[in-house]
């Protein structure tokens, strides 16, 4: 498990699909409840991939897309 990853899922808001993750893979347990349901992952490996695809969407999410203006004219300064 990537530790930034951990850090950023136990700095989430109480309650959240990511919190709930997070502490689930700390305590040890790959039985996690969240929005009154419960996901029983496989593995504590598959639950910490689980939590990197969550921070990479979040990442993405949160980009912003990059604009460049270029700009050109005919007239010299040399």
């Amino acid at each position: 498990m990537d530790p930034t990853v951990l850090a950023w899922a136990l700095a989430q808001p109480v309650g959240s699909r990511a919190a709930a993750l997070a502490a689930a893979y700390t305590g040890g347990t790959t039985r996690v409840t969240f929005d009154g349901r419960m996901v029983e992952y496989r593995s504590l490996d598959e639950l910490g991939r689980a939590l990197a695809v969550l921070r990479g969407a979040e990442s993405n999410a949160a980009r912003r897309p990059s604009v460049t203006l270029a700009s050109f004219s005919r007239g010299g300064s040399r």
